[in-house]
C-alpha cells in the first residue's frame, strides 16, 4: 500500500509598511510579533505577501497625504487574493470615511487592535470576509504593551524603541492626538524594566524611552490613588525618576563595549521637568545628556493660544537649569511657525530666542491646519506663502548655528554608535532625526567607538575611528 505524504501547508506571509513616528513603529513591532506568534512569515516583499498592512500616520496634512498615497499605491497593485489592511492613527480617525473611499482595503484595524493583528489576519481568509471590508476600530483607545507582548523589531539589531506610556492629557490646539490615542497611561515600572533587560541582553545598546509626553510618566498612576491636584512624589509612586534610577542597575554581559549601553528620553513636555529629574539623569552614566523636549514657540501670546501649559519665563528658567544640571548636554527642540495670529513681531521674537539660546538640534514645522483641533477654527490663519517664508528664514538661521557648533567639535574626541560601516551617530543623535558621523574608514556595526572630528558637512561631523 503506497503512502501519500501531504506537505504541509506553507505558512502565509505579512508585509508591512509603517509610517510617522518612532511610536507608530512601535504598534507596528507589535502588530508583526503578534502575526508572527501565530504563524505568519514577515517578509519585506510586498509582491510576496499575502496580506499588506500599511500603518499609517495622521498627525499632519503631508503625513496623511503620504499615508493615502501609500494605500493607493498598494491596492493598484494587489494580485488576486492579496489582503490589504490599514492601521495606526489614520486608520483610528477616518475609519468609517475611509471604508467608503478605499473599497480596495479588506480591514482598518485601530489602536487598540494592534496586540490582536493575528487573529484579525486569519479572519480575513475566512468565506465570510471575503466580500466586504471589515471595520474593527473602536473609540476611545487605552491598550498598551507590556514586556510580554510579542514584538518583531524593525530597527537595526543595536537601536530599540520602548514605549513607556501611550495617550497624552495636554490641551495643545493644534494637536488631535488625544482624541486618537486616549488619555495619558503609563506601565508601570517592572515591565519597563524587564522589557529593557531583555532587549540589552539581546544585544540593543541603545534604548530610546518613547511616548507622547516622557516626562508625564508614572503621575496618571500617582494620581489616581491622590487625586490629580495633589503633587507628585515619587518617593510615593512612580514617576520617570524612580523608573530611570531602577534601569540603572541594568547590566549588558557579553559584549566587546564591556556593557555599555545607551538610554536616551525623546518626547518630554517643559511642564514636568523638576531638578530631582535632572539631577536623576546627571547621575545616571546610562542615560545621555539629551533632551529632547518640542517647546513649539516661546512668544507668551503664541504659548497661550497653542494651550501649551508652560510661560515663556518658567521655558527660559528651565533650559539654564538642564543646561546647568547636565554637563554636556544637548537639546533638542522643534518650533511652529505660521500658527494662527502669528505676527511678525511674533515670529522675530521667535527668531531671537534660537539664535540666543542656539540649540545644538532643532526641527521647524510650518503649521498644519489640523481638522477637529481648536486652531483649526482660529482667526488669524497665515497664508501658504508666509508659513514657507518664515520656515524658510528659520531653518537658515538654525543651519549657520549648527554648523558653527559643528566646527567647534574639531580636534575632540567623541563616542560613536556605528549605525552602518562608515556612519555613526555621537550620544548627541537621535536615530532617523538628528545628526550623523562620517567614519573616514570602516568600523564594526552595533559597537561603540572613540573618534576624533577632523571635520564638517555643515550638520554632521566626520571623524576618525580610534583604535579601529
Amino acid at each position: 500500500m503506497a503512502v501519500v505524504l501531504h506537505k504541509p501547508p506553507a505558512p502565509r506571509k505579512v508585509g508591512m509598511i509603517s509610517l510617522g513616528c518612532a511610536k507608530n513603529l512601535v504598534d507596528a513591532e507589535v502588530m508583526l510579533g503578534d502575526a508572527a506568534s501565530r504563524g505568519y512569515e514577515i517578509t519585506a516583499n510586498s509582491d510576496d505577501a499575502d496580506v499588506i498592512v500599511v500603518n499609517t500616520c495622521g498627525f499632519i496634512d503631508t503625513a496623511k497625504q503620504e499615508s493615502i498615497d501609500a494605500i493607493l499605491e498598494a491596492g493598484s497593485k494587489l494580485r488576486e487574493g492579496q489582503k490589504l489592511v490599514v492601521s495606526g492613527c489614520l486608520s483610528q480617525r477616518y475609519a468609517g470615511e475611509l471604508r467608503n473611499e478605499l473599497p480596495e482595503v479588506h480591514a482598518f484595524i485601530g489602536l487598540d487592535q494592534v496586540a490582536q493583528a493575528g487573529s484579525i489576519l486569519d479572519d480575513l481568509f475566512l468565506p465570510e470576509h471575503e466580500e466586504s471590508a471589515m471595520n474593527l476600530v473602536t473609540r476611545g483607545s487605552r491598550y498598551i504593551p507590556d514586556y510580554t507582548t510579542p514584538k518583531f523589531q524593525l530597527t537595526p539589531a543595536h537601536t530599540a524603541y520602548v514605549k513607556i506610556a501611550e495617550g497624552c492629557n495636554h490641551p495643545c490646539s493644534f494637536c488631535v492626538i488625544p482624541q486618537m490615542r486616549g488619555r495619558h497611561r503609563s506601565r508601570t515600572i517592572d515591565s519597563v524594566v524587564r522589557e529593557v533587560r531583555q532587549r540589552v541582553a539581546g544585544g540593543v545598546r541603545e534604548i530610546n524611552l518613547i511616548s507622547q509626553d516622557t516626562t508625564y510618566y508614572g503621575m496618571d498612576l500617582w494620581e489616581q490613588k491622590a487625586g490629580p491636584r495633589q503633587p507628585v512624589d515619587s518617593s510615593r509612586g512612580p514617576t520617570l525618576v524612580s523608573l530611570l534610577d531602577e534601569l540603572a542597575d541594568i547590566g549588558a554581559t557579553g559584549d566587546q563595549n564591556d556593557g555599555e549601553f545607551w538610554i536616551r528620553l525623546l518626547y518630554t513636555h517643559p511642564a514636568h521637568w523638576s531638578d530631582e529629574l535632572i539631577a536623576a539623569i546627571a547621575r545616571n552614566p546610562r542615560v545621555v545628556p539629551y533632551v529632547d523636549m518640542p517647546l513649539q514657540h516661546i512668544h507668551q501670546d503664541l504659548l497661550g493660544t497653542m494651550k501649551r501649559e508652560t510661560s515663556r519665563q518658567h521655558i527660559e528658567d528651565l533650559i539654564g537649569r538642564l543646561r546647568a544640571g547636565i554637563p554636556n548636554l544637548a537639546i533638542r527642540t522643534t518650533f511652529i511657525v505660521g500658527f494662527p495670529g502669528e505676527t511678525e513681531e511674533h515670529f522675530e521674537s521667535l527668531m531671537e530666542f534660537i539664535d540666543r539660546v542656539r540649540f545644538e538640534r532643532l526641527g521647524v514645522f510650518a503649521y498644519s491646519r489640523e481638522e477637529g483641533s481648536r486652531a483649526a477654527k482660529m482667526e488669524g490663519q497665515i497664508a501658504t506663502t508666509t508659513k514657507n517664508r518664515r520656515h524658510r528664514t528659520a531653518m537658515k538661521l538654525q543651519q549657520k548655528i549648527a554648523g558653527e557648533l559643528a566646527a567647534a567639535q574639531i580636534g575632540r574626541t567623541v563616542r560613536v554608535l556605528v549605525e552602518q560601516p562608515r556612519v555613526g551617530r555621537t550620544m548627541h543623535d537621535a536615530p532617523e532625526v538628528d545628526c550623523k558621523v562620517v567614519l573616514t574608514r570602516q568600523a564594526p556595526v552595533g559597537r561603540f567607538i572613540d573618534a576624533r572630528v577632523t571635520g564638517t558637512q555643515v550638520y554632521d561631523l566626520v571623524a576618525e575611528p580610534i583604535g579601529v
